[in-house]
């Protein structure tokens, strides 16, 4: 992934803190959906490509919203988190068992890996994903709002930007030169 595209990646979460600090957090999800559909379409347009694990996280963050709106209920946003990173680390950590590395089904199209590598970043994914779960259901079941929007902004996120860059050498080594 281009540096650039790493910043621009970070537009709804800049989007989402800043408008939690004018509106509720329904509103501020609503904002960021939108906000994470036009850089999927950016991308789209730029790449001629959209992930899978893109479409899949703008869909849950989508339902969840709807929910939270449907319901007046800003829990849904809440738990989004937890349900999301849940399934993931459920995904990758299933996958292992079953002898598959399920990152490569999301990202086989974008990264040109060994299988060791694939398996063992489904692995390390798929831990942190479990640690990022546990993490959020402490936070927001033991925080007020704002603190768990502290913790999802400048906490976790800086976390997976820091575990993220920890999986480039490993990611690097097991490139495949040919393709």
């Amino acid at each position: 992934m281009r540096l650039s595209a790493f910043f621009f990646e970070i537009i709804p979460l800049t989007g989402f803190f800043i408008s939690t600090q004018y509106f509720n957090l329904i509103i501020a999800a609503i904002i960021t959906l939108i906000l994470s559909l036009f850089v999927m379409l950016t991308f789209y347009i730029i790449e001629k490509r959209i992930s899978k694990f893109q479409i899949f996280a703008i869909f849950m963050s989508a339902l969840f919203t709807l929910f939270a709106y449907w319901f007046d209920n800003d829990q849904f946003v809440k738990i989004q988190p937890t349900i999301f990173n849940g399934f993931f680390s459920f995904v990758l950590l299933v996958g292992i068992v079953n002898k598959k590395a399920m990152m490569k089904q999301f990202f086989g199209s974008q990264f040109f890996l060994n299988d060791e590598t694939w398996f063992k970043l489904s692995f390390r994914w798929g831990m942190f994903f479990l640690f990022l779960t546990i993490i959020n259901e402490l936070a927001w079941r033991n925080l007020i709002t704002e603190d768990w929007i502290f913790v999802k902004v400048f906490v976790l996120t800086p976390l997976i930007g820091l575990f993220m860059l920890a999986q480039l050498p490993i990611t690097l080594k097991g490139r495949i030169k040919n393709k």
